[in-house]
């Protein structure tokens, strides 16, 4: 007999947010002044990764969902910073435009 287990283990993640971070989180979006468009789009987000997490009985998906809107939430008054400065960037080439010029 071998003492190796005859299952792969699930891959770990490196972060599960609380149970109410979601909600939490949808609380904040709603309060910002990009709620008009974050809302829906985190709401929409969720959904498929509620979707997914029934289809493979794996949370890592929800959490991928709340990690990255808890970034863009963090981030948000740096970006804001960056863009009133009038460095944005809004300008530059799309970098798939410029790829496609190429093929």
């Amino acid at each position: 007999m071998s003492a190796q287990p005859d299952h792969t283990p699930a891959p770990a993640v490196a972060y599960a947010p609380a149970p109410g971070a979601p909600a939490e989180l949808l609380g904040r979006l709603r309060a910002d002044r990009r709620a008009r468009q974050w809302v829906p789009a985190f709401e929409g987000e969720w959904a498929a990764a509620l979707e997914e997490s029934r289809r493979t009985f794996s949370l890592t998906t929800l959490y991928e969902v709340v990690q990255v809107w808890q970034a863009r939430l963090a981030s948000a008054p740096e970006v804001d910073a960056f863009v009133a400065s009038g460095l944005d960037e809004s300008g530059f080439v799309d970098m798939a435009e410029l790829r496609g010029r190429h093929r």
